[in-house]
């Protein structure tokens, strides 16, 4: 499957690109947590390294240095996770394109999906008794739409003031028995509402494409011309969210105010936040407009072969350590 893709990428012309998994920021998102090192000199001074939770700060620099069409198969580290679909290492397909809308990326989801089942000698994508045929356009649904068909609940009502209506979320949510506290944001509510209602429901038959995210949702993605929505989508087949796609923001400013509001946050429940790559934002502000995309390939493995567990598809799955003393 991994030569299936990387068949698909050179047929295109892109370059397959390494970057380094060592990064002095794992990135900078509130509920992904790092595996935290330290790197010694000569003279025995430490400084602090993190192995990167994803290869974008990396992938982005190179845009800027003017690469067009990259990938990159790239093993990434998130703390915190494990389970039947998470695993504290795993692959991360990305791939980027400058100067092409984020909807080409639908196009590229598509093409990958039906390359790579046939490479693993597959004609569906199957995981809990769901099936999606990867050969079949796919579904086109906006969270709105699916927050409305899934859940009975009218998100755009929500987000008609200046700032978004929490209250008016959390009654919905709890209509659905989904427990809501005190300190639970809009995001908050939101997130748990897509998890317990909407994710579960989509990509049966075919794949979905889930678009139109809120802007509050948006991440390192731009927003649509209709400021309320971000130029993000995610591929998800039985039910299991597969990648993650995004309009470029190119805004530096904008991003440095997006990535402190997220450690604000990290810190606030965590107690911990990461530092922000300076080199990273500033080749954001001369990055050309570009798409990019981050997929789970042993994700991807897992639904093209019909395996149960993330651990079935990864060669030497990371061992459990020892309790510390």
């Amino acid at each position: 499957m991994a030569a299936a893709a990387r068949a698909f990428f050179s047929d295109q012309s892109f370059i397959e690109v390494d970057t380094a998994i060592l990064q002095v920021s794992p990135g900078n998102e509130a509920h992904i947590s790092a595996f935290r090192t330290e790197i010694v000199d000569d003279s025995t001074t430490k400084s602090i390294l993190y192995l990167h939770s994803s290869p974008e700060f990396a992938a982005k620099k190179l845009l800027a240095a003017g690469e067009e069409r990259i990938f990159t198969f790239a093993h990434v580290f998130r703390n915190r996770e494990r389970g039947r679909l998470h695993h504290p290492e795993f692959t991360m397909l990305e791939w980027y394109r400058a100067g092409e809308p984020y909807q080409r990326l639908i196009e590229d989801c598509m093409g990958l999906l039906a390359r790579t089942v046939t490479a693993a000698g597959s004609r569906d994508l199957s995981f809990g008794g769901h099936i999606a045929d990867p050969f079949e356009e796919p579904e086109l649904l906006s969270v709105a739409e699916a927050f409305d068909h899934y859940a009975g609940i009218d998100l755009l009502a929500t987000l008609k003031g200046p700032e978004p209506d929490r209250a008016a979320l959390a009654a919905g949510a709890r209509g659905h028995g989904i427990r809501i506290v005190a300190d639970d944001s809009w995001r908050d509510i939101f997130s748990k509402i897509l998890a317990a209602k909407i994710e579960p429901q989509l990509g049966h038959g075919r794949p979905t494409i889930l678009m139109d995210y809120p802007a509050s949702e948006a991440a390192l993605a731009k927003l649509q011309d209709d400021p309320r929505f971000a130029e993000r989508f995610e591929l998800y087949a039985c039910g299991v969210e597969l990648a993650n796609g995004f309009g470029e923001l190119t805004d530096a400013t904008l991003q440095r105010r997006r990535f402190e509001a997220a450690m604000a946050e990290r810190l606030r429940i965590y107690g911990e936040a990461y530092p922000i790559d300076e080199d990273f934002l500033a080749a954001l502000a001369i990055m050309p407009q570009a798409s990019g995309i981050a997929l789970g390939f042993d994700r991807l493995v897992m639904l093209a072969t019909g395996a149960s567990h993330i651990e079935q598809v990864i060669w030497t799955p990371v061992q459990q350590g020892t309790d510390e003393q």
